[in-house]
């Protein structure tokens, strides 16, 4: 596992130079109050492994486990922060990120907290993808590549100029150690790197009791146990920002699956005029609030192409940071249209976090297609809206029908 490194630890030879440098305050340097302690007054920002921070407002940020999604999101998902994952029809493929991003935590050593109330978290961990990190992550990606080339991939085709100016999207691995790892999901993790971490597990339907009472206008009884074992997480083992950890600071990742769900005791689904349409929005409320004062960061998916009321959905986009839609081909029409062959989905960067700034940080790419291969789940930037708007286009022209003039 990989230690948080202190810039504040150092030999004892050099601590006099390293307490001079810090007397000469120039005027490029900020003055304020020093901290008590020998070593704060030089280190301010304490790294935490698996983070780093963002380059356009400083936010801490952590990966969500998809370099390629990392960069659409601005590099990362940032702490304090709930990233919503609006789940695809058959709930294939918004798994699979919920998976990554806790895999990603076991590699760096960060504390995870699974909710669910449809699979046991002990088993959702069994089932998280196994790491590339060794020298053979390339070739791995490389023969994953070749395994999917289509018969014409070595014809060269001269394309329009508007694809060759779109930017690159990350789909395989550089190194180790960079910021976000790939994973084979072909492949489970190890059982030695699951045993190591720390975790806690939140299975509503052993979190249920007979004597069980709803106040009105209170939160049903799932997100209220929800929010009260997430508090008790949160204060006592100091990821509270109030309340700084006595021990190496570490970061809280939390993910909660099928959100909103009947299995979570919420109708929201089930009408379009239920009578807890607000204890969704109460519980992300609550939740919102106890995360932007931890050092934590949440993953939630939720299946909202089940909820009726579209003014809930909307309620749920503002009370989240981060949004993004996953729409998969299975069972549509774009399943068998030669225009989509090479992907499996779309995915959709509906909302990107207002931190430190002015106004929203909009993602400049806005067609975007994944794909599952054998091993890797990738996105990649395809022009897909330019093509179909041709497409139909061509077809219209096909089908006009003659104009004579006499």
């Amino acid at each position: 596992m990989a230690a948080a490194a202190d810039c504040g630890t150092g030999a004892a030879s050099t601590g006099s130079i390293g307490a001079a440098a810090c007397k000469n305050v120039t005027s490029f340097q900020r003055k304020g109050p020093r901290a008590s302690g020998t070593d704060s007054g030089c280190s301010r920002l304490v790294s935490i492994a698996g983070t780093r921070p963002s380059v356009r407002n400083g936010q801490l940020l952590v990966s969500t486990g998809l370099p390629a999604l990392d960069q659409l999101l601005g590099g990362g998902l940032a702490v304090g922060t709930v990233l919503l994952i609006e789940e695809d029809k058959y709930n294939t493929y918004s798994s699979l990120l919920f998976k990554f991003f806790l895999a990603e935590g076991i590699l760096n050593g960060h504390t995870l907290l699974v909710a669910s109330a449809k699979e046991d978290p002990a088993d959702i961990l069994q089932e998280l993808p196994a790491p590339l990190l060794d020298d053979n992550c390339k070739k791995d990606f490389d023969e994953d590549v070749c395994n999917h080339k289509t018969p014409d991939s070595n014809i060269k085709m001269k394309i329009a100029w508007r694809y060759q100016l779109l930017p690159k999207m990350e789909s395989g691995p550089v190194s180790s150690s960079r910021f976000g790892h790939y994973y084979d999901a072909s492949k489970r993790m190890p059982q030695e790197l699951i045993e190591e971490s720390k975790w806690h597990g939140f299975f509503f339907p052993e979190k249920l009791s007979s004597t069980l009472t709803i106040e009105p206008c209170s939160l049903t009884g799932g997100y209220r146990k929800l929010l009260q074992f997430i508090q008790n997480v949160i204060y006592e083992e100091g990821f509270d920002g109030s309340n700084p950890q006595k021990k190496q600071k570490n970061i809280l990742r939390i993910g909660i699956q099928n959100l909103g769900s009947p299995l979570w005791g919420d109708d929201i689904c089930c009408t379009e005029n239920c009578d807890n349409s607000h204890s969704l929005t109460k519980f992300l409320y609550v939740l919102r609030g106890l995360l932007r004062t931890s050092l934590s960061a949440c993953i939630i998916t939720m299946p909202t192409h089940l909820i009726q009321n579209k003014a809930v959905i909307t309620r749920v986009t503002n009370l989240s940071d981060t949004v993004v839609g996953l729409e998969s081909f299975i069972g549509s029409e774009r399943e068998t249209n030669p225009l989509y062959k090479d992907y499996h989905g779309l995915i959709h960067i509906r909302q990107i976090p207002q931190l430190n700034n002015l106004i929203y940080d909009v993602s400049d790419v806005k067609d975007l297609a994944f794909k599952l291969k054998r091993k890797l789940f990738t996105i990649e930037n395809t022009g897909l809206q330019y093509r179909v708007s041709s497409h139909q286009k061509l077809s219209h022209r096909r089908t006009e029908k003659p104009l004579f003039i006499k």
